[in-house]
């Protein structure tokens, strides 16, 4: 090879990461800038869990947004089992084009503690893109079947009557499921756990009156609470909740350390160019900036957000640790 050659060619590499620069996007790599038109087509988002959950609370109005962000359909595609995993697991194995979106939760950090055979790994087979919501976990039962007025009297219930009433999760090894957990352990009291396949299934037998109780993410209760089909005694944390400020907190009814929330994030396969990583975390801010989605999240009592790519990628990791040691105090593990 001449010495002109490689002077040219060093010359155009040179150039063409320049003007990559310019953009504000850095120098990525040749290959990714012929993803530079996307999206070209409808994205699919792969949501882990039966419509009707909290993560279909918020997938859904998502992806009504960015369609219109974007001018590209957001197909919702649920895919439960598992505790979330089966999905999780299919995601993963998607062609990591960008056309393939994760939107996953705290479930997702839990299960590498509760699945031993789990056929991905959510930091290393995932690139994570950004945390999308967060809301307290709240306590909610059903009115006719839990007649307590207050949480006083409903720990009072519980702690006289070990075993009598149940709560229903979104499946074992869930946030739902080791939320109740982490309660028996604080309060020293038994509930019977129930577990089904999605928050959407277990909140709809809630409300039908099959179950007393469910240690749910406020995002998916918040409109039942609002019309009386289910009521809220606590929310996990230290202050209440802007949008049920009636409902005391943890805190307030001598928990301190009752802390737990159902955070929603948004995920793409390992390999993803990351000129399209980019391209989809700027249409996603884009798509939760808007007044439409800002007032959804804050009718559901949540928070949006403002962590970096890196950020997420290591609230993600410190989230794995920290439910690894509540699920090895529980005791729980599932084939």
């Amino acid at each position: 090879m001449s010495n002109n050659f490689q002077i040219r060619r060093r010359d155009l590499l040179l150039r063409a990461s320049g003007a990559a620069a310019v953009s504000g996007l850095g120098a990525w790599p040749l290959a990714s800038l012929a993803q530079s038109g996307w999206p070209t087509k409808p994205v699919t988002m792969i949501v882990p869990f039966p419509a009707g959950g909290g993560t279909d609370a918020f997938a859904r109005p998502l992806s009504a947004q960015f369609a219109k962000v974007v001018g590209k359909t957001l197909v919702i595609d649920n895919r439960g089992g598992a505790g979330g995993t089966l999905g999780a697991s299919i995601a993963a194995k998607a062609q990591p084009d960008g056309y393939t979106l994760f939107m996953g939760a705290v479930h997702h950090a839990i299960a590498p503690s509760i699945y031993p055979k789990l056929d991905y790994d959510i930091e290393k087979d995932f690139i994570p893109l950004a945390l999308m919501a967060n809301v307290p976990q709240v306590v909610v039962v059903n009115p006719k079947r839990v007649t307590a007025s207050n949480f006083k009297e409903f720990l009072a219930y519980v702690k006289a009557n070990p075993g009598k009433l149940n709560y229903a999760s979104a499946g074992s090894g869930t946030s739902h499921h080791l939320a109740g957990e982490l309660f028996k352990q604080q309060t020293g009291t038994f509930i019977t756990h129930i577990p089904y396949r999605g928050a959407g299934p277990a909140l709809a037998d809630l409300i039908s009156g099959n179950v007393d109780c469910m240690f749910d993410g406020l995002g998916s209760s918040a409109q039942h609470i609002k019309s009386g089909r289910i009521k809220a005694l606590m929310v996990s944390g230290k202050t209440r909740n802007p949008a049920f400020p009636d409902v005391p907190c943890a805190a307030e009814v001598g928990l301190p350390d009752y802390t737990v929330t159902t955070w929603y994030g948004l995920w793409t396969p390992k390999g993803t160019p990351a000129e399209v990583q980019a391209r989809i975390i700027e249409d996603m801010k884009k798509s939760l900036s808007g007044d439409e989605i800002k007032g959804i999240w804050a009718s559901n009592g949540a928070e949006i957000p403002t962590l970096t790519q890196a950020q997420f990628g290591a609230f993600v990791s410190a989230e794995v640790k920290r439910w690894a040691a509540v699920v090895k105090a529980a005791g729980v593990t599932l084939e």
